[in-house]
């Protein structure tokens, strides 16, 4: 088993195509078949088939085949470590925001002072 950071490292990479992306959408709302899948997009099967191993070893996609027709699923455990860590990048952001609009409100300062302190020739 892959660790979780090899793991999103994969997973990000197989979501920066936009067929990727447009398959995994697809899959969200259900099992697919390849020609399901293929079908919107302009390129070859084997091209399809190629873009669905990347998923596949990102662990966002699994496959089974049942006679001549190979079904795809979304690993929707897998898909969720990638909104968990974009969950706690964003509460982390928002945290460091909230304090620094503390610091601001408490230390407000005149723009004009600020500009004295600072130009060329100034004392301070």
């Amino acid at each position: 088993m892959l660790n979780q950071s090899n793991q999103l490292d994969l997973m990000f990479q197989a979501l920066a195509d936009p067929a990727r992306r447009m398959m995994v959408d697809r899959l969200c709302r259900g099992s697919a078949s390849v020609s399901e899948l293929a079908g919107p997009l302009t390129m070859s099967l084997p091209s399809v088939m190629q873009h669905l191993q990347v998923l596949e070893l990102s662990g966002l996609v699994q496959s089974q085949k049942v006679g001549r027709v190979r079904t795809c699923t979304i690993d929707r455990e897998v898909l969720s470590l990638a909104e968990q860590w974009i969950s706690d990048r964003r509460a982390l952001w928002g945290r460091r925001l909230d304090a620094l609009g503390e610091y601001l409100a408490e230390n407000p300062e005149d723009p004009e002072t600020i500009k004295t302190e600072t130009s060329p020739g100034s004392t301070k």
